[in-house]
């Protein structure tokens, strides 16, 4: 299985990486800069200035792209509209590293975790720039797509344990009543996705045990 991963020097692009490399997969990094994932395979290239060459022969490829400044946070959009162009009516799978805010809190789907009263306001342009880019990739009917939401509380830190539970379109609470998960059980969810292919289409969503 040949996957590629976008953004790869990013936290979550460098454990991502790790991960499929550690299970024997064939894995290119996409960056911009100087290559400092694990990756032997690199393509040094500006996620915007892709090509549909680039992608060209790739089973899956994964978007770890991130923006926090104000000025680049419409990117979450304008960057999986380019992956998405360039992978539609193709069979590769196009995975995204997703937000928790766009979780849902209630079983009408009408309240979101941004939502909330608790939700800290210097996150909700985030929260709804990425919450903006699924609802445009939910149209994309030309792609195989398939989003995943971390838990409310994403440590970037955190211990690999490999074990998580696996959710749908609600926030999901583990045993203890808390959405947490590290950066490397997020990882491992990422690419058992890739591996299995069992969510194309939809947004899942994945919290520690």
């Amino acid at each position: 299985m040949k996957i590629a991963v976008v953004c790869a020097n990013g936290k979550e692009g460098k454990l991502i990486v790790k991960e499929a490399m550690d299970r024997g997969l064939d894995v290119t990094a996409v960056v911009r800069g100087e290559n400092q994932s694990a990756a032997k395979k690199v393509i040094q290239k500006d996620l915007f200035d892709l090509t549909k060459a680039d992608l060209e022969g790739f089973d899956v490829v994964i978007d770890a792209f991130g923006a926090w400044t104000p000025e680049t946070l419409p990117q979450h959009s304008t960057s999986l509209k380019h992956l998405c162009d360039l992978v539609s009516g193709k069979n590769t799978r196009l995975l995204v590293v997703g937000g928790a805010g766009s979780l849902y809190v209630n079983p009408e789907h009408t309240v979101q975790v941004m939502d909330g009263p608790d939700f800290p306001d210097i996150f909700k342009p985030l929260a709804s720039n990425m919450g903006k880019a699924l609802e445009e990739l939910r149209a994309r009917n030309d792609v195989k797509w398939t989003y995943i939401s971390p838990a409310g509380d994403f440590q970037a830190d955190g211990a690999r344990t490999g074990k998580y539970i696996l959710g749908g379109e609600e926030l999901t609470l583990n045993s203890k009543g808390e959405s947490v998960i590290s950066y490397a059980d997020y990882a491992v969810a990422m690419v058992d996705e890739a591996v299995k292919g069992s969510h194309i289409q939809q947004r899942i969503s994945v919290v520690a045990e």
